[in-house]
């Protein structure tokens, strides 16, 4: 037994402290569980009955950056002056940061605690062992700066080479040096669908608002790299559309996380980086689903809708045609609408944002109906020679997109029937007297054939909505044509499509 070690150490309990760093070495690394664990033996040896293992901290770090309640309600008992000796394997589990560690040494040497790891055991009273201990606290938080770099280093290396690959994007596997398409043609199609959509239509939104409109699904990868099919969502398709891999680029580094503190407690927050600063990018890496240059038109004209968005804004339904339109020269900011009248329905433009913010005159104020009225009449006099054109456009496009919703949808059923028949042969494999399995094996079939259906079914609403395609004549168009006045002025024509029109 120790010379270090007195009555008044052996008459308190000993806790027996058990830490990994990250799930991975905690499924894997077991000989390391094994040999902390045995540090009990080590304390009986030395004379403990009484010993508390604590080893909630399994799976994190002792960096400083997670919170470890075993830790903390650990230094809580040795203050309350109830422990004698806390121990773990290598003193490097307690704490690999100076402010945890002098912490714990500063406490045991003030109720007179020892520390104990598979070599010796250190008394903090004592002046040497508080220096030992010290040394071996810089050097852990020093060990694990090193790995770190290290580690980083590695990181970025592969990375210049666009070796690294972290995570697929949907549409895509991880070969060996590089990405590859997914060979299946369903999920390739949905891609390649998604970013035909963003040029015809020129907007996320929009581009969201057709899937949706239509009933389509997108594939998305869980964390196992298996591909699902799911409603679309803006975020999903915004960060599909903006990912220059299915350019066939490799980029890394195209975001960092900055530490930020609110309350005294840090936050993380992630910055998106411009091009210029990302630590690689490799044009050409792999197969893409689009051009370099056509992804970057795309991007152009996402950028360009954000700054609309936030210059114009959106169109309103309201009368006012030219409504978030129209700034002052004075001031620069926009005119607002102001509305008068019994009915409220005379509208007029001014400006006031001098006289609300700082109490200057106000800037310029004039009647909105005249204005408007005039507008209109131009927009349609540039409109109206262009519109037989635009309409047999429109109408050859609306053919088109016929046929694309229903390719997509006759892609889904395909797959739908696959997977059904896959489950009938599973079915059919299985012994029928085995009721535990073939009861499950028989929803499953189930289900696969109540989605076959569905799909049926929206394929025949869909074809049941769209009718027999009408093909008609550049002679009907221009009768059309000349009503375009009568139908811009019709009351039931939407006023947001009308704004929007002077928008674009």
């Amino acid at each position: 037994m120790s010379e270090k070690l007195k009555a008044q150490h052996l008459s308190r309990k000993a806790i027996l402290y058990i830490r990994q760093s990250s799930a991975y070495q905690v499924n894997h690394n077991l000989e390391s569980q094994k040999l902390q664990y045995a540090m009990r033996e080590r304390l009986m040896q030395l004379g403990w009955r009484e010993i508390e293992v604590v080893d909630e901290d399994l799976g994190r770090s002792a960096a400083g950056l997670v919170t470890r309640s075993g830790f903390e309600r650990m230094v809580a008992e040795v203050c309350l002056g109830k422990v004698g000796a806390v121990a773990a394997r290598e003193v490097s589990r307690f704490a690999r940061n100076s402010r945890e560690w002098q912490q714990l040494v500063e406490v045991c040497r003030v109720v007179d605690t020892v520390l104990i790891d598979q070599e010796m055991v250190y008394a903090p009273r004592q002046g040497n062992d508080r220096l030992l201990l010290g040394l071996k606290g810089s050097l852990n938080e020093y060990e694990l700066d090193l790995l770190r770099q290290r580690s980083v280093e590695a990181r970025r290396e592969k990375a210049r080479r666009g070796e690294l690959l972290i995570a697929s994007p949907v549409g895509y596997r991880k070969g060996e040096r590089r990405l590859e398409k997914d060979p299946d043609r369903r999920v390739q199609e949905a891609v390649r669908l998604v970013f035909q959509k963003l040029g015809e239509l020129g907007s996320v939104r929009q581009t969201l608002l057709w899937f949706l409109e239509h009933g389509l699904e997108l594939p998305v990868i869980n964390a196992r790299e298996e591909v699902h099919w799911k409603r679309p969502s803006y975020g999903m398709l915004y960060s599909m559309l903006t990912n220059p891999a299915y350019a066939g680029a490799y980029a890394y580094g195209k975001t960092e996380q900055l530490t930020e503190y609110d309350g005294g407690e840090a936050r993380q927050r992630v910055r998106r980086k411009p091009r210029e600063q990302w630590l690689s990018f490799i044009p050409g890496a792999h197969d893409g689903y689009v051009s370099w240059e056509e992804f970057e038109r795309l991007q152009a004209t996402i950028s360009e809708n954000m700054m609309r968005r936030e210059q114009i804004g959106a169109a309103q339904r309201s009368p006012a045609l030219l409504a978030g339109l129209l700034r002052c020269r004075r001031c620069g900011h926009k005119l607002v609408v102001h509305y008068t009248g019994s009915c409220h329905d005379v509208l007029r433009y001014h400006c006031r944002r001098g006289w609300l913010d700082n109490g200057e005159p106000r800037c310029i104020g004039f009647a909105g109906l005249v204005v408007d009225q005039a507008i209109t009449r131009e927009v349609l006099r540039v409109v109206e020679p262009a519109a037989i054109e635009a309409a047999v456009i429109a109408h050859e496009e609306q053919a088109r997109q016929v046929d694309e919703v229903l390719s997509a949808l006759q892609r889904d059923l395909e797959a739908a029937q696959y997977s059904a028949r896959r489950a009938q042969k599973q079915y059919d494999a299985a012994d029928p007297e085995n009721r535990l399995v073939t009861d499950e094996l028989e929803r499953r079939w189930n289900q696969s054939l109540q989605r076959v259906h569905e799909i049926e079914s929206q394929i025949r609403q869909h074809r049941d909505r769209q009718g027999p395609l009408v093909v008609a004549t550049r002679e009907e168009f221009a009768d059309l044509a000349a009503d375009l006045e009568s139908l811009w002025h019709d009351p039931g024509t939407d006023e947001r499509l009308k704004s929007a029109s002077f928008a674009h």
